[in-house]
């Protein structure tokens, strides 16, 4: 068995396949517990080190991802790697940003792109995905890098 988040713990949002993937915020404190194994930061600048594997995705406060095949790669790497790691995926708030990779992700996971942003407002924050053109971005996100 591998060793992923407990369910129950703040900002982990189950996939339907069962993966568990983190969204938080780095405004806020480190949650308790268990270290990621593998971040995802969406951010307009570098991020800060961190003593785990991650990567970081140009993506600036209220915008979207500076390019698109690298973010679909990110979040690929993250949907890989949830099934076996503890995978966390955080913006500044972690509800924007954040929530719309995880609705991207759990495109990734099965979910339609139109029904993506309410299943993370369902189930990780209800203000996930702020602005309109991040809905848009989930409601046309395919798993095929664009070119």
């Amino acid at each position: 068995m591998f060793d992923t988040w407990d369910t129950d713990a703040p900002g982990v949002l189950r996939l339907p396949s069962g993966r568990l993937v983190r969204g938080r915020g780095l405004r806020r404190p480190l949650p308790e517990g268990p270290l990621p194994d593998f971040a995802v930061y969406l951010l307009g600048r570098t991020p800060p080190p961190v003593q785990w594997d991650s990567r970081w995705v140009r993506w600036p406060d209220f915008a979207l991802p500076r390019d698109r095949d690298d973010t679909l790669d990110a979040l690929g790497e993250v949907w890989r790697r949830a099934a076996t790691e503890r995978v966390e995926v955080a913006c500044g708030g972690g509800r924007g940003r954040t929530g719309t990779a995880l609705a991207c992700i759990a495109v990734l996971d099965g979910i339609p792109a139109r029904d993506a942003v309410a299943y993370v407002r369902q189930h990780y924050h209800r203000h996930a995905v702020e602005t309109p053109w991040q809905r848009r971005y989930v409601g046309r996100f395919t798993a095929a890098p664009t070119s």
